[in-house]
């Protein structure tokens, strides 16, 4: 029943990119219903009783729920109909990931409610600057195309998306605000996680590969902002601090699982 239901989210998700922009009223229903649905099936399918199931697939497909809300949030504010051609497609390809790779049960009975918030925390933090690094390619390939194509008379149905963004300026004023607001959230992820690990094995960090590429990544974007605040750092130099960083946190969790679990197809908690 799950799959099907997977099935029907990516379907209104495909539905809804093709709509034309002046259907908002009927876009605006769609992306709601689409949204609820995946967030009812994601929540039934993850959270089990005392179980919770993990996987790279979860992970993604919950990213891609988180980028549809702050999508439409920001689309409140800002003319944000070329990114509903953007990332409802890969919001569809997320909701079907889950039936695909289902990834494995974690018992949590031996758990604390630390561990359950560093969860729900780590979560909100990736998902919030995947859609950073998202956002800074899209910033890359409009400045790209304002260089190589200035009438925008060329492209596509993609270079019409990029064409519809907002002005550079306002895209890097929202590039920030999001990388702000993730790193606030991968802070309290590394805090949460200090306070899990001292509690499950006596130490506060137990340097496995995912702590070691967590750490690295929220340096790299603590310097980026302090390096906005008192050096003025914009343009390229944020979006190659902005992609790296993700890069590296990317490696941390979803990477090391797609790897494990579909290449060399191990099953762990």
């Amino acid at each position: 029943m799950q799959t099907y239901l997977f099935v029907l989210v990516a379907l209104l998700y495909i539905g809804c990119t093709f709509l034309p922009s002046n259907r908002r009223q009927t876009i605006v229903i769609i992306v709601v219903t689409a949204w609820l649905l995946h967030g009812g099936v994601l929540w039934v399918d993850v959270v089990g009783s005392q179980k919770l199931r993990v996987g790279f697939s979860m992970m993604l497909s919950t990213t891609l729920w988180v980028s549809v809300a702050a999508y439409w949030l920001e689309n409140r504010n800002y003319t944000f109909d070329g990114l509903r051609v953007l990332v409802l497609p890969m919001a569809a390809v997320a909701a079907m990931l889950p039936a695909i790779f289902p990834g494995n049960m974690m018992p949590l009975d031996d758990k604390s409610s630390v561990f359950l918030w560093h969860i729900v925390i780590s979560i909100l933090a990736y998902s919030t600057l995947t859609i950073a690094a998202f956002h800074a390619v899209l910033m890359v390939l409009q400045e790209s195309r304002l260089h190589t194509c200035p009438g925008g008379a060329r492209g596509g149905w993609f270079g019409v998306a990029l064409d519809r963004l907002p002005a550079l300026l306002i895209m890097e004023k929202l590039l920030f605000r999001l990388i702000g607001f993730g790193f606030a959230l991968l802070t309290l992820t590394v805090l949460s996680g200090m306070m899990f690990s001292e509690q499950l094995f006596d130490k506060v960090f137990k340097w496995d590969h995912k702590t070691i590429f967590t750490m690295l990544s929220w340096t790299l974007f603590g310097l980026l902002l302090a390096g906005r605040k008192w050096q003025g750092w914009r343009g390229r130099t944020a979006l190659g601090f902005t992609l790296t960083g993700f890069a590296i946190l990317l490696l941390a969790y979803v990477g090391s699982r797609f790897v494990l679990e579909v290449v060399l197809h191990r099953v762990f908690v």
